[in-house]
C-alpha cells in the first residue's frame, strides 16, 4: 500500500499492520522530519498518539484512536472508581484515603480480608494485595501513596471483555491459579473460552460507552449476586486473542479499513 494512503500512528502497537505507518513518539515535535510533521498535521485521525500527544491533539480538535478520554484513565484506579461511582456503574465498594488521619479509619470501614492496591501506575496484577489483618495493612500503608481500599470479592475467576471502537472484539474468562486471589494471566491465570454471559457483555459495552473509552479491556466479576466492573485496562494483553485463534493485527487492519476505528 502506498504510504500516502496509510493511517498514521505514533506508538508502536500497530507497527505490524500493513495499512499503518508508525512514526514513533518524539519528545519534541520538532524532532519529526518535515514530511512527518506534515503527515501528522494533515491526518484526519492519529492512531495510538501516546498520552502526551493525545492531550495536544484533543486541544486542537484532531481525532485520535484511542480517544483522549481513554488515555486520561490509563492505570489510574482512583479516577476510574470515581467515574464508576458518578455513572452508577456496579463496582465493588471502594474508598481512597489520603494522609495518616484518614488511613486510621480503614479498619472501621472495611472488614478483613480486604483488597489494597497501588492506585496509579500498576498493571498485570502487580500492586494488588490481599490484606488479612492489621499488620498486613500497616505494611501496605508504609508506602507513600494514597490508600486505595476495596471490598474483597470471594471469586475464583473473572471476565475480561475487550472493547475496540464501538463493539466487543473478544471476551473470555480468566481463572485464578491455585492459592492465588488474582486471575491475571501474567501471574498464572488460565484463559477459558467458555461462554460469557450476555449480562456481563452488556455491562462492559455500557461501561465503555458511558466512560468514552474505545480501546479497553474491562474486567468484570460476579459478586454479591450481580456482575460488577473491577477495573479497566487500556494496556491489555493479547493472550486471550491468541487463545481463541484471533489474529489481533489482522483484526485491527480490518477495523481500520472498514472505518470502525
Amino acid at each position: 500500500m502506498d504510504p500516502k494512503f496509510k493511517a498514521i500512528a505514533l506508538e508502536g502497537r500497530l507497527k505490524s499492520c500493513r495499512n499503518v505507518v508508525t512514526l514513533g513518539v518524539k519528545t519534541n515535535f520538532s524532532e519529526y522530519s518535515v514530511g512527518d510533521q506534515q503527515r501528522i498535521r494533515q491526518a484526519v485521525k492519529i492512531y495510538y498518539p501516546s498520552s502526551f500527544y493525545a492531550e495536544l491533539f484533543d486541544t486542537i480538535g484532531k481525532n485520535t484512536f484511542p480517544s483522549y478520554h481513554t488515555y486520561k484513565f490509563v492505570q489510574d484506579k482512583i479516577k476510574q472508581s470515581a467515574l464508576f461511582a458518578l455513572l452508577d456503574i456496579p463496582h465493588p465498594r471502594t474508598r481512597v484515603y489520603y494522609g495518616k488521619r484518614q488511613k486510621r479509619r480503614i479498619p472501621d470501614q472495611f472488614g478483613f480480608p480486604l483488597i489494597a492496591k497501588v492506585p496509579r501506575g500498576s498493571a498485570l496484577g502487580r500492586g494488588v494485595y490481599l490484606i488479612n489483618n492489621i499488620q498486613e495493612l500497616d505494611t501496605y500503608l508504609e508506602r507513600p501513596h494514597p490508600a486505595y481500599i476495596q471490598e474483597y470479592q470471594r471469586i475464583d475467576r473473572d471476565i475480561r471483555v475487550v472493547v475496540i471502537g464501538k463493539r466487543i472484539a473478544h471476551a473470555y474468562w480468566r481463572i485464578n491459579p491455585p492459592h492465588e486471589f488474582r486471575s491475571n494471566v501474567a501471574l498464572g491465570g488460565r484463559i477459558s473460552l467458555d461462554t460469557v454471559p450476555e449480562t456481563a457483555l452488556a455491562l462492559a459495552l455500557h461501561t465503555a460507552r458511558k466512560c468514552g473509552w474505545d480501546d479497553v479491556g474491562i474486567d468484570i466479576c460476579l459478586g454479591n449476586g450481580c456482575f460488577m466492573v473491577l477495573e479497566a485496562n487500556m494496556k491489555y494483553g493479547k493472550e486471550g486473542f491468541r487463545a481463541a485463534g484471533i489474529n489481533y493485527i489482522e483484526l485491527m487492519e480490518r477495523m481500520i479499513d472498514n472505518g470502525d476505528i
